[in-house]
């Protein structure tokens, strides 16, 4: 089962994770919400739409904007809705 690991910590885990692009996004309920905080930073993708970003944090430790998801996609993503997708040094680990 897909899981993401940063610092030693179970960020996320399900086994209905969507792959898109190589990344495995997890879905909202899947989501240990203690390790994450909003943050400012959006980036567009052509065909996703914008993306939001959040902070890992875990401990005293801040991975910023290591996590993303697309919270109003573009009609031929719309199954990543909300779904969050890592990078940064975040392990996932399949």
């Amino acid at each position: 089962m897909p899981k993401a690991v940063w610092n030693g910590a179970v960020l996320a885990e399900s086994e209905t994770t969507v792959q898109v692009e190589g990344n495995h996004y997890f879905p909202p309920e899947s989501i240990d919400r203690q390790y994450f905080r909003e943050s400012d930073k959006q980036t567009v993708c052509g065909w996703k739409g914008t993306a939001s970003y959040f902070d890992v944090v875990v401990g005293d430790e801040v991975n910023a904007d290591a996590a993303w998801h697309y919270p109003d996609p573009k009609p031929e993503a719309a199954q990543i809705r909300n779904h969050v997708a890592f990078w940064k040094g975040v392990e996932v680990k399949e």
